[in-house]
C-alpha cells in the first residue's frame, strides 16, 4: 500500500507515524508541488532610454528656442511612457510621443498622437517619427 502526501501533509505529520509507515513496508511518496502564488511577477514600468530620451529633449529644446512650445509632462505606467508637450501650460497637450514595447513587431513602439487622441504618426524607430516637427522646406522655383 503506497500513500501519497504533499509536502505540507508531510510537515504536519509526527515523526512516529512516517517512521511507523515505513517500518510497516508502506511507501510512502512525497510529492512536492510548485508554488501557487496568486500574485504576478512584477514586470518594471515602461519609460524611454537615455538615447531616445535625448531625442526628445533635444527636439523640445529646439521647439522652444522657435517659440512654439512652452512646457511638458512625462508620465508612464506598466505598458508605456508619453512625453507631452504644450504650447500654454493651462491647455491640454498639444503633441504626445508615446512609447508602448508591445507593439514593436505590430505597428512600431512609438507613435504621435495629436490632440483629440488621433494618431498622426507611428513606427518603429524614434528618430524617424520625430521628423514629423522638422519644418516643412518650401520648394523654390
Amino acid at each position: 500500500m503506497s500513500e501519497v502526501v504533499t509536502l505540507q501533509q508531510f510537515r504536519r505529520l509526527p515523526e512516529d507515524s512516517a517512521h511507523d509507515a515505513a517500518r510497516q513496508g508502506a511507501d510512502v511518496k512525497l510529492i512536492v508541488a510548485r508554488s501557487t502564488d496568486p500574485r504576478p511577477a512584477i514586470e518594471p514600468a515602461v519609460f524611454f532610454d537615455r538615447r531616445e530620451f535625448n531625442l526628445i529633449l533635444n527636439l523640445y529644446a529646439r521647439m522652444v528656442g522657435m517659440g512654439e512650445w512652452r512646457d511638458y509632462a512625462i508620465g508612464h505606467d506598466r505598458e508605456s511612457c508619453s512625453f507631452a508637450v504644450f504650447r500654454r501650460t493651462a491647455d491640454g497637450a498639444l503633441y504626445r510621443i508615446v512609447k508602448t514595447p508591445k507593439l514593436a513587431r505590430k505597428q512600431g513602439a512609438f507613435a504621435i498622437v495629436a490632440q483629440g487622441g488621433r494618431i498622426v504618426r507611428r513606427g518603429k524607430e524614434l528618430a524617424v517619427m520625430l521628423r514629423f516637427f522638422e519644418p516643412k522646406r518650401e520648394a523654390t522655383l
